[in-house]
């Protein structure tokens, strides 16, 4: 055959520590029809401070691979909610062979067409609390690429009609397709007048959606006679391929006929006929148990004079256990984003008569709703089951309804087919079921009553048993409870919901309370945040004491916004709001930085050299406010305006130093019991906050951090300067010129005015 090669490439992301599904990086890709191998190629590479990070460490990378919707991974094994099934998926985990950079390789033969989605993630590291600019991170980019390779021109078998074959000696096998629409029971391909040096020396594979695998249904054509290769309940509105594989070192040629047989489950007796009239062709689906034959969705074209296509009528007995019943519709409404509900016409309550099932259809859209979670539930009416033993059981497959002919069988599974098996009694009267990243396209549910007996389920008689039906699209399991929550998340164009959770709770749907936070140790961790900030109070009686009455309101309006922000911070169920989130951690983060600029404008003692030294308190507060609207948690624009306000303080100490002629402040005791202690404790705080900080440590770490802040301002306020009672009113001199006084207590920085003696120095 003729190949094609397709190549697609996702742009480079950075990949996160995993903690929830949240935290992973998803890529979408779609393989096209016809494809016989798809080979993905894992770029992973290391970066820090914008340069190749060899210095970084070896961390592995677990990528997931998974067809029709996203991975449902759970790598730190917790444990998922009741009634929620788990669909699997494909893993790999990359090592570093390079210092920094890797590579791994994806091989898939005849993958499944359709949309595929690789997640990718770190392991889960200790939670540290780093500050953003602190220094440079590393950085481990992802990025998938895949070659598909298709054939292109697959001969397209009909049903009911000969396709004659000769494979060559060099050839080794032949492809072929055929189409099966809805209401199919049965795919029967079969090869004859099949002629070589061996006898039929051929394989004979089929599978459906893709082109056959070595380990898809086969049959060897040398040990049956006729070689008929039969598909019971195929998937709906499918391609199926059938591989006609030569043996194995046999000579000369071979040449073969195959055929295909389709069974129309609504035409009892009959296959599909090989034509039918244009106005059929629109397979049009049954509504309530219409009769009507469905059509096949392309009808084969004008055979031409030299086709080796021709019909060949085939009887095809229909068994009792492959008659299809009506599939009711279900109505779609939706309310938002993966709120999706599906009504049932003349629902919710659905009669199950004892003869037959009940089946019904729910669509679900390509893409558009695989990243939600599909919900079941099942409610049985007790008073309409007459006192019998009723059992209804329920089940969902995917691609086609699954009806067993064994009226006493309660399984959900054949040899090509696995679904989710539900059942209600009147013991147990509710029966749940949810699939999270269900595959999109179209769910059946068959309902059937069977009564319990001695020796097992049974037909009922003159049973009609009522179940409520309720189906539906949500975001999250249960909107991830109290202890989690719901996040609506992103890549490129495609959407899907995962779960957040907090307070040590996890699991898929943050239930799973191995590791959660006890309610005492919620509300001890929310009251150290809290009243940690009382230590406040002393620097603002200093302040008052003092007179620094500005100082005094920045620390209470500190004070209480930290409080309040931390109060409504907290991930458990002890929180308590007075504001918005962002309106309290917007006060919070202002009010911390502008302490700290008044703080130490207020040790710069500009007033005798500024007269007017309230412009800085304002550009403190306009240069702050725009920084924390820039980003909050940069350092660097954290860290300017303090740098700032520590410059113009030692510009001032320096000009006094010169002027005087001495170190300022003068005294050594102000430096050992005030100055010393308070850049220490200050430090101590910053080395804290920056290096020692964890999410698990958060809570008493960070409240050591508000009594060191505020102990530090209360050893590096400094005092206010009081003018000598000895000291009399200086006499105004006449006549024209100035007077220039020089108050030497508030130069040297004393607190007690009787330290020293103090004279007022007036030059004219």
């Amino acid at each position: 055959g003729l190949f094609v090669t397709d190549y697609f490439t996702r742009t480079p992301r950075k990949l996160s520590p995993f903690r929830s599904f949240a935290s992973i990086e998803l890529f979408h890709f779609h393989i096209p029809e016809d494809t016989v191998i798809a080979v993905w190629n894992l770029i992973t590479f290391k970066e820090q401070g914008g340069t190749f990070g060899d210095q970084c460490p070896d961390r592995s990378i677990t990528v997931y691979f998974r067809s029709g919707a996203p991975s449902v991974i759970n790598p730190l094994h917790t444990h998922f909610p009741r009634d929620t099934a788990v669909p699997g998926s494909f893993a790999l985990t990359l090592t570093w062979t390079l210092p920094n950079r890797t590579t791994g390789v994806f091989n898939v033969t005849s993958p499944l067409p359709g949309d595929w989605f690789l997640a990718a993630h770190l392991p889960k590291d200790e939670g540290k609390i780093s500050v953003k600019g602190l220094y440079e991170e590393c950085q481990y980019l992802f990025q998938p690429q895949l070659i598909v390779q298709r054939l292109v021109n697959i001969a397209v078998l009909y049903p009911g009609h000969v396709t004659e074959q000769s494979m060559a000696p060099h050839n080794r096998s032949c492809l072929y397709k055929v189409f099966v629409p809805s209401y199919t029971s049965r795919v029967l391909v079969e090869v004859l007048r099949c002629r070589g040096a061996e006898g039929c020396p051929l394989w004979l594979r089929v599978r459906a959606k893709a082109p056959p695998l070595h380990n898809s249904t086969t049959l060897d054509c040398r040990e049956h006679t006729p070689c008929q290769l039969a598909q019971d309940l195929p998937f709906w509105q499918h391609w199926y391929y059938v591989l006609v594989e030569k043996h194995p070192g046999v000579p000369g040629t071979v040449s073969f006929q195959v055929t295909v047989q389709l069974t129309d489950c609504s035409r009892p007796s009959l296959a599909r006929p090989p034509f039918l009239p244009s106005s059929a062709s629109m397979n049009m689906p049954h509504s309530f148990g219409s009769a009507g034959g469905l059509a096949l969705g392309d009808s084969p074209p004008p055979t031409s004079p030299n086709d080796t296509k021709h019909p060949v009528p085939i009887p095809v007995t229909l068994h009792a256990g492959e008659r299809c019943w009506p599939v009711r519709p279900t109505l779609r409404n939706e309310l938002d984003t993966f709120s999706v509900h599906f009504y049932i016409f003349f629902g919710p309550n659905v009669s199950v008569p004892p003869d037959r099932p009940a089946v019904f259809v729910i669509n679900l859209l390509p893409v558009l709703d695989s990243g939600g979670v599909l919900n079941l539930e099942l409610r049985l009416n007790v008073s309409s089951l007459c006192g019998e033993n009723v059992t209804v059981f329920g089940c969902l497959n995917h691609g086609v309804p699954l009806t067993s002919s064994d009226n006493t069988s309660v399984t959900c599974e054949t040899e090509s087919l696995a679904g989710f098996l539900l059942s209600v009694n009147a013991t147990a009267s509710l029966s749940r079921l949810r699939i999270p990243y269900p595959q999109t396209g179209s769910w059946y549910l068959s309902l059937r009553s069977l009564c319990a007996t001695e020796h097992g389920f049974e037909p009922c008689t003159n049973v009609t048993a009522e179940v409520y039906l309720r189906a539906y699209l949500s975001p999250c399991i249960n909107d991830c409870g109290i202890y989690g929550q719901c996040k609506l998340l992103r890549t490129n164009n495609y959407l899907y919901a995962a779960c957040e959770c907090k307070a040590g709770w996890n699991g898929w749907g943050c239930t799973d309370n191995a590791e959660a936070f006890s309610y005492g140790f919620q509300l001890l961790s929310t009251l150290l945040l809290c009243l940690s900030n009382v230590m406040f109070v002393p620097p603002v009686a200093i302040a008052v004491r003092s007179h620094y009455l500005l100082e005094a309101a920045v620390y209470i309006f500190t004070m209480f916004f930290s409080t309040f922000y931390h109060a409504c911070d907290q991930p458990g169920i002890v929180v308590f709001c007075i504001m918005e989130y962002d309106v309290l951690q917007f006060c919070d983060f202002l009010g911390s930085l502008m302490s700290v600029w008044v703080t130490v404008i207020a040790m710069a003692r500009l007033q005798p050299i500024v007269k007017q030294a309230s412009v800085l308190y304002l550009l403190g507060a306009m240069l702050l406010s725009m920084a924390l609207q820039m980003d909050r948690h940069g350092l660097w624009n954290l860290l300017g305006p303090s740098l700032f306000a520590l410059g113009i303080m030692a510009v001032a100490w320096t000009a006094r130093t010169i002027r005087r002629r001495h170190c300022y402040p003068p005294t050594w005791k102000r430096w050992a019991f005030y100055l010393c202690p308070g850049a220490l404790i200050a430090a101590a705080a910053v080395l804290l906050y920056a290096f020692v900080e964890t999410e698990e440590n958060y809570f008493y770490i960070h409240s050591i951090w508000h009594l060191l802040i505020a102990g530090s301002v209360g050893f590096l306020l400094p005092p206010r300067a009081k003018p000598s009672r000895r000291l009399g009113p200086l006499p105004r001199r006449k006549g024209c010129g100035y007077q220039l006084c020089v108050n030497e207590q508030e130069e040297l920085g004393l607190v007690d005015p009787a330290v020293a003696s103090i004279n007022s120095i007036c030059t004219g």
